[in-house]
């Protein structure tokens, strides 16, 4: 309940000051009035303000995106390994020099919209600038939330159309010639990407124990993941993880050529149960293998020797796994759980990816057709 404070000033004129308690329970003043009438409409204005939830702490707003964002919404994401180094980078270099010394509170759409046109200008794509909006977005709605600012300056920012690009997928010829541009020592690897659709930090992952040759199993219970040292709370750019991505295991079964090619690596170097499958050095007891360094060089040279005629990313192999999957007749519910996806929808957008998934597809309908009726 709001109340009025009687004031008599040096001069011995009088004031009335309208005073409140905020959500907080803290008195607070709403000004000092000539009557003691317009002290308690003030007084009135303020308190339905905390009741309904629009009141605003008016200083509070001043605190500059910088602080807010170091002292107040950083600290409290919970965020994966990967996906906190990529937010503080983001940080970094898009967001605290651009916005870092405006107050919260004069922060407008306009400011919003200016930043959207100077990333676009200095050629930031358009996938890029939604997805970091996205990011950002999410600071205002945490900072409307405590009360810092009334509205989020991001809500209706004109973004930049996003041109879905059309996906090539690797065909198994044109991972033939791929593979025959792989040296040696890691043709294990990507024989073992190809077939599982493993992602990176879950292929560096493997060891001899993860591995059960009698049932061609292959359990995907860890994921190594890399940032870069600045961005690591650890200090080190490689961190195991105990399971990938969702957090939950997952097992795939292999081929028998694949567990041949796996059991004689194991062999060959003279592997433990728990000694990376993959490491960076051919030896056991090997460091995690680095994937800037697999694709500078190993993985980009041996693209331009094979000349596709199309860029091919590492990560491709686990799209071309997942289309030939759907494309020879596998069904979506294991496919996706084969891939780790958490919805199906993610595993769809795979259907008929290849030139020939329509011929594939009514062929598979015509043996089904012929089982049954017996022409």
């Amino acid at each position: 309940m709001s109340w009025v404070i009687r004031r008599v000033r040096q001069d011995g004129s009088v004031g009335y000051t309208a005073t409140y308690r905020d959500p907080s329970g803290r008195g607070r003043s709403a000004g000092t009035f000539k009557s003691r009438r317009e002290a308690e409409r003030a007084g009135r204005r303020a308190e339905t303000k905390v009741e309904d939830g629009s009141w605003l702490d008016r200083a509070a707003g001043r605190i500059t995106f910088h602080d807010y964002v170091e002292q107040v919404w950083w600290p409290s994401r919970h965020l994966e390994l990967s996906t906190r180094a990529g937010y503080r980078a983001n940080l970094d270099k898009h967001f605290l020099p651009y916005f870092g010394a405006m107050p919260m509170a004069d922060i407008m759409p306009s400011t919003v919209q200016g930043w959207v046109t100077t990333a676009v200008g200095e050629g930031l794509s358009a996938r890029s600038v939604v997805k970091y909006h996205v990011m950002l977005h999410g600071v205002f709605k945490r900072a409307v939330r405590d009360r810092v600012i009334a509205h989020n300056p991001c809500a209706d920012t004109e973004l930049p159309k996003v041109v879905p690009a059309k996906v090539r997928i690797l065909t198994p010829e044109d991972f033939d010639r791929l593979l025959a541009q792989i040296p040696s020592r890691y043709e294990v690897l990507i024989l073992t990407a190809i077939e599982t659709g493993l992602r990176w930090g879950e292929l560096i992952a493997l060891r001899p124990r993860h591995v059960d040759f009698l049932r061609r199993l292959l359990t995907v219970e860890q994921t190594i993941v890399e940032v870069s040292k600045r961005h690591s709370p650890t200090g080190q750019r490689m961190t195991v993880k105990p399971y990938p991505k969702d957090d939950e295991p997952r097992t795939v079964r292999i081929s028998p050529a694949l567990v041949e090619v796996i059991a004689a690596r194991i062999d060959a170097l003279s592997l433990g149960r728990d000694d990376l499958l993959f490491p960076s050095v051919e030896m056991a007891g090997g460091a995690p293998m680095s994937r800037n360094t697999f694709r500078t060089k190993v993985w980009l040279p041996a693209l331009e020797r094979a000349d596709l005629g199309f860029h091919v990313r590492m990560h491709d192999l686990r799209h071309a796994h997942a289309s030939w999957l759907l494309a020879g007749g596998a069904d979506l519910k294991t496919v996706m759980d084969r891939m780790g996806h958490s919805q199906i929808q993610t595993t769809q957008k795979y259907l008929h990816s290849l030139p020939d998934a329509d011929d594939t597809a009514i062929a598979a309908f015509q043996r089904t057709r012929k089982r049954h009726t017996g022409r």
